[in-house]
């Protein structure tokens, strides 16, 4: 359901901080917002050095871009990306002051999931019950 994509300079993040930072969101997200783990996206984008740069100089941050579907409280959303934050400076070493979370929301029903248009926070256990028969 929900999607992370992880912006980052290539070759800053080795593939076990990948694999390692992927699971921190994933556990994070289905913690916070109830979604089982096998439904959450992450995804890494990689971008040339010369093509990053932070107040018009180049640069290194670590970009997280998060999409959920809209319904959630919004203490839950800030506890999330607070949550992820930290996780991604712990697992990455980029230091916090360049990490930067973003949690997108839009309604359920603009999104398609397995062929199937989600449901609305609250309803994933008939959502899944259905998938199922």
């Amino acid at each position: 359901m929900p999607i992370y994509t992880c912006t980052c300079v290539q070759g800053s993040l080795p593939s076990d901080v990948k694999d390692r930072l992927a699971a921190e969101i994933t556990s994070i997200h289905a913690d916070i917002n109830g979604v089982p783990p096998d439904y959450v996206n992450v995804v890494f984008a990689e971008t040339p050095q010369e093509n990053v740069y932070v107040g018009g100089r180049p640069g290194t941050p670590l970009l997280i871009n998060g999409w959920a579907r809209r319904g959630h409280p919004q203490v839950s959303t800030t506890r999330l990306a607070l949550a992820i934050a930290e996780a991604a400076s712990r697992t990455s070493g980029i230091p916090r002051e360049h990490v930067m979370v973003v949690i997108l929301d839009s309604a359920a029903r603009s999104a398609v999931e397995a062929g199937r248009i989600l449901p609305d926070p609250g309803q994933e256990a008939e959502w899944l019950a259905a998938g199922r028969s």
